[in-house]
């Protein structure tokens, strides 16, 4: 395993880390099963995923109050307990939950509880974007940081984030932050923080900790022709996998990037990959071909969701991300209209279908994407729905 600097800080972090987001369920049938509270996680599972992870030297774990309805703090706890000294744990705290300045404790202890640790050692503000840190700002969560670094309760402050170039900035500025996680891949360089902002929070110290270096799996699921055919033409085989990887491990910048493995197999392969994750280890061919990988995507995506399932659940009980992911199917794969018309027109719940949607609004306020959902939501139907002629 490679290890990199975690910016300013003491601490050096495996460059590749483990998200607890989507950990292996009993009897899950799809990527938004993680969100409800009624499928458990598979712990057997999943502890042999996080115990090879520790084994071949991966020491950084990633969780959140929210992930997995609740449950992946408490099964990560159990599951790293042994392990304690040997890593880090960095987990969330849940911006959208918190109401008053007593909320911030009530959290944080809660938390201690579920990962079994009397610290933690990298401790987020949850996604924020402008609105939320102006929130958490007026609640005192700054002063609340100081006091949890001071008597010892978290090594370093931080925070995940959602939003534009200048808002990532005017937060990188605003703190002395110890690491800071955000959504990179090679599809995202000008998205949300992208390159820019990447270097801009490594250049001022912080730890950069990438997530969805996949785009939640996006990137390396069902490949288009026209991009397989780009990957084949490569001099150099590499699977899309470790062709996503690779181009973030390539960045410097980059301290550590998370992969949410569901299956024992997955985490093999990644902790494989590993081994050659060096800085400026691409050659300029094999950049110039990822970016007309990336360019292929951009010709073919409709909607540009992730399913990370922070728009869930839909009060109207919409499968917001599903609907999306059918319908992107649509147009990035070939032959996958019939069969995507069909999941939802007769598999799909009435009620789970982008025709359910009331136009809201509440999963836009809470979309990091900033999707205009309902509006697509309309298009998808449209699509799929049983009176669409064409």
């Amino acid at each position: 395993m490679l290890y990199r600097k975690m910016g300013k800080t003491t601490v050096d972090v495996s460059i590749l880390g483990f998200g607890a987001m989507r950990l292996p369920m009993v009897g899950a049938k799809g990527e938004m099963d993680s969100f409800d509270p009624k499928i458990p996680i598979d712990e057997e599972e999943a502890t042999r995923i996080v115990e090879y992870n520790v084994e071949h030297g991966v020491n950084y774990f990633d969780t959140a109050y929210v992930y997995h309805a609740g449950k992946s703090e408490t099964f990560l706890g159990k599951a790293l307990q042994k392990y304690r000294s040997k890593v880090h744990i960095a987990t969330k705290l849940p911006t959208w939950n918190v109401e008053k300045r007593e909320d911030l404790d009530r959290f944080f202890n809660e938390q201690l509880e579920k990962l079994r640790t009397d610290y933690i050692d990298f401790y987020l503000i949850h996604g924020i974007g402008k609105s939320t840190w102006e929130k958490m700002k007026g609640l005192g969560v700054l002063e609340f940081l100081d006091k949890l670094r001071a008597d010892g309760r978290i090594r370093y402050p931080g925070f995940s984030f959602h939003d534009d170039l200048k808002v990532f900035k005017e937060i990188v500025d605003a703190y002395d932050w110890g690491m800071c996680m955000v959504q990179h891949n090679y599809y995202d360089q000008v998205y949300q923080a992208g390159t820019e902002g990447v270097a801009y929070a490594a250049s001022k110290g912080l730890g950069v900790v990438v997530m969805e270096p996949m785009r939640g799996g996006k990137l390396v699921g069902k490949i288009p022709t026209g991009v397989q055919a780009l990957w084949d033409s490569a001099e150099t085989k590499r699977s899309p996998v470790e062709w996503a990887l690779r181009w973030v491990w390539n960045n410097g910048d980059v301290a550590t990037v998370l992969s949410g493995t569901s299956a024992l197999a997955q985490t093999i392969e990644n902790v494989k990959l590993a081994e050659n994750g060096l800085p400026d280890s691409l050659s300029p061919e094999e950049l110039a071909l990822i970016d007309k990988v990336r360019m292929e995507y951009r010709k073919k995506l409709k909607v540009d969701c992730t399913g990370c399932g922070y728009c869930m659940p839909c009060p109207s009980d919409v499968n917001i991300p599903q609907n999306f992911s059918m319908y992107n199917d649509t147009y990035m794969f070939d032959n996958t209209l019939d069969i995507s018309r069909v999941l939802y027109n007769e598999m799909f719940p009435p009620n789970q279908r982008a025709s359910a949607c009331t136009e809201c609004l509440e999963c836009e306020e809470l979309c990091p994407q900033k999707i205009e959902i309902s509006k697509h939501l309309k298009d998808v139907h449209k699509r799929l729905g049983k009176e669409e002629k064409q």
